[in-house]
């Protein structure tokens, strides 16, 4: 057998000792550093990362070098010196290990967060093959936040790097982060910088930290459920809460066999239910999935010889409808008021039964809105529908996950704190969708949130601005309410911040699709807002915007700010869509407009004597709105009053 020399075993036993002086002693940036970064202009731009305790790390950019030593738990920080436009540049850290970052450089740095709108990729857009073939932007740099739900806040991101610009890494980026940044690219000629962390279907308040939550009146609640829950086994949780409620864990769905759309089916074993009100409400709390509604009514021999119409309120999120095992209709969206047309030849004199499948695929479920929005029309009877309904569960999700609205707080913990505090100019954000049924709570968690992260980076009240909800949902033939017209109103009133704007989409969004293709646009009015109120450019960068009402005898007159070179109606005669007027008896019908000479609008109704209310675009979707400015932006939706509206 041989022996190793003692020269050879010092030499391993000193490499060993190295290796393991390395491996623990490596200098390591935060993820959100690397190669092809942008690092934002005019700002001491904050750095950071971890390495051994005792370890002293230098940062050196362009000549000019910082130093950073390790606390106690290995993290370092350090502000680089203030620079101007320009690159590319290497920077070196360096400790007992170097680590350079080329091809890095200073611009304009934007956060571009919110729901599915700004994760919508360019590969979705209209013309999207076109715009892929053109994107090379060299001075344009990408940097996607992968999705996370955290209990606690992260300090650092799990994966991701810079990439610039090109045919190949724009396809899968933000369409509403890209357009933004090239028109700001283009009119400055600067490097731009791409924050892209979004997660569709989200809820404002889960991008929130909980320094903000812990003081809201609604949600703080649920902020101490969080310290308390058990996330590694939520799913497991979640099962056993689901088989108390229910008896069972179904998981498969086999009512259409079983008979439920049927009159003569037996649900006496069924339990109730209040409708309209969402099911986690009455106690059926963490169960998405399927359940079946069914309910009697009665009609007479008069009744039953004419076709009824049926209207359901809103259902989250999909339903299929039959009456005495007649399919009405279905729909796919949450949001949608559900109208069905019932033939005369599925009604019966007596006893008829509506049976409803609905299809929750996450956060609330069931049957919702407003009792007077359920009922069964049978000529010029109207029988209410809401009440009491009987309820079976026939099959709950059973791939259980901590989802990103279960509580607030889990999105700001696992997508934007570990981020924070990179420097940056401002942020864009496309959300608002999600807390629509809840637009007047929003009035209060929007702002919130806009401070909220303005307090974690500590740089002033930098600029945010966002997109109001584009035309959704089909569009109405009379004036009503309408709860994504308040969560317009809410974001509107958001303005009052400093240094905030607003870009919006009321003209072109897709009655049918909730996600429009069209993100061109969008990008352009984000980036306009920007160029006017952070970059100073000499633009008009909105629509015309509500400034004053006042009544002359039968009419009303409205001014607003924000005309540009004057206002215009895409309408060959004149006439504007969109308006509607109230008297003392708060009922609004359609009004007559048009543009006077000095930029105001006139209007008048035939049904409304003595006016005191305007409203303007207050719809889910009031499709045909055609009041511009003449520089092509269009106008704000609005109302005169302030009475009380249907949302929470």
């Amino acid at each position: 057998m041989k022996s190793f020399k003692p020269t050879v075993l010092i030499i391993l036993f000193s490499l060993l000792i190295g290796q393991i002086e390395t491996t623990y002693a490596i200098v390591k940036p935060a993820r959100i550093f690397s190669s092809n970064m942008v690092l934002q202009k005019g700002i001491e731009n904050t750095i950071w990362g971890w390495a051994d305790k005792n370890e002293s790390v230098s940062i050196t950019l362009n000549g000019k070098t910082v130093k950073a030593k390790p606390g106690k738990d290995g993290k370092w920080m350090a502000k680089l010196p203030v620079m101007e436009y320009g690159g590319p540049y290497t920077l070196t850290l360096k400790g007992k290990n170097t680590i350079e970052m080329t091809n890095v450089m200073i611009g304009e740095v934007w956060i571009c967060s919110g729901q599915s709108n700004m994760e919508f990729p360019v590969s979705g857009t209209k013309n999207a093959l076109d715009e892929i073939a053109n994107a090379n932007y060299p001075n344009i740099r990408f940097f996607t936040v992968s999705k996370k739900v955290s209990k606690d806040p992260v300090l650092d991101l799990d994966n991701g790097e810079w990439s610039v610009c090109t045919p190949k890494t724009v396809p899968a980026f933000s369409a509403v982060g890209y357009f933004f940044g090239r028109k700001i690219n283009q009119d400055l000629n600067v490097a731009i910088g791409l924050i892209h962390t979004s997660w569709g279907g989200t809820d404002a308040e889960t991008w929130i930290s909980g320094e903000t939550i812990k003081n809201d009146p609604d949600l703080a609640g649920r902020l101490t459920d969080l310290k308390t829950a058990d996330l590694a086994n939520y799913g497991a949780s979640i099962k056993e809460k689901v088989k108390t409620l229910l008896g069972e864990f179904p998981t498969r769905d086999n009512g259409v066999q079983l008979g439920f759309t049927q009159n003569g089916f037996d649900d006496s074993s069924w339990k109730s239910i209040k409708a309209p009100q969402l099911w986690e409400e009455q106690g059926y709390v963490g169960i998405d999935g399927i359940g079946w509604y069914r309910k009697t009514f009665v009609l007479t021999k008069e009744q039953d010889s004419a076709d009824l119409q049926l209207s359901l309120a809103k259902i989250d999120d999909n339903d299929i409808c039959w009456v005495n095992g007649v399919e009405v209709g279905k729909t796919i969206g949450y949001d949608i008021d559900r109208k069905y047309k019932v033939p005369a030849s599925a009604l019966k004199e007596g006893k008829n039964v509506i049976a409803i499948r609905v299809t929750d695929t996450g956060g609330g479920g069931g049957i919702y809105s407003k009792a007077e929005d359920m009922y069964a029309l049978a000529g010029p009877t109207k029988m209410s529908l809401a009440g009491d309904w009987k309820i079976k569960f026939t099959e709950v999700t059973s791939n259980i996950s901590v989802g990103p609205n279960e509580f607030p707080t889990l999105l700001f913990n696992g997508m934007i704190n570990p981020i924070v505090p990179y420097g940056i100019k401002g942020a864009i954000w496309y959300q608002g969708e999600n807390n629509a049924t809840r637009a007047k709570q929003y009035r209060r968690i929007f702002p919130s949130l806009i401070t909220d992260w303005r307090a974690k980076w500590q740089l002033g009240d930098f600029p945010f601005i966002w997109v109001q909800l584009a035309n959704f949902m089909p569009s109405v033939d009379q004036p009503g309410e309408s709860s994504w017209a308040e969560l317009r109103e809410a974001q509107t009133m958001t303005l009052k911040l400093p240094n905030t704007g607003m870009a919006s989409a009321i003209d072109i969004g897709d009655g049918t699709n909730i996600h429009p293709t069209n993100k061109q646009d969008v990008g352009k009015r984000l980036a306009l807002n920007a160029l006017k109120i952070i970059y100073g450019k000499d633009i008009v960068y909105t629509g015309p915007t509500y400034e004053s009402m006042k009544v002359e005898g039968k009419t009303a007159v409205v001014k607003f700010s924000n005309t540009g070179t004057g206002l215009k109606v895409n309408n060959k005669y004149g006439y504007i869509n969109g308006f509607a007027i109230a008297g003392a008896d708060k009922k609004f019908h359609w009004a007559k407009a048009i543009v006077m000479s000095d930029n105001t609008v006139v209007m008048h109704s035939d049904e409304v004597q003595s006016p005191i209310a305007v409203r303007y675009g207050w719809a889910d979707n009031p499709d045909d709105l055609n009041l511009y400015n003449k520089e092509g932006l269009p106008a704000n939706p609005f109302r005169t009053d302030d009475w009380p509206g249907i949302t929470k």
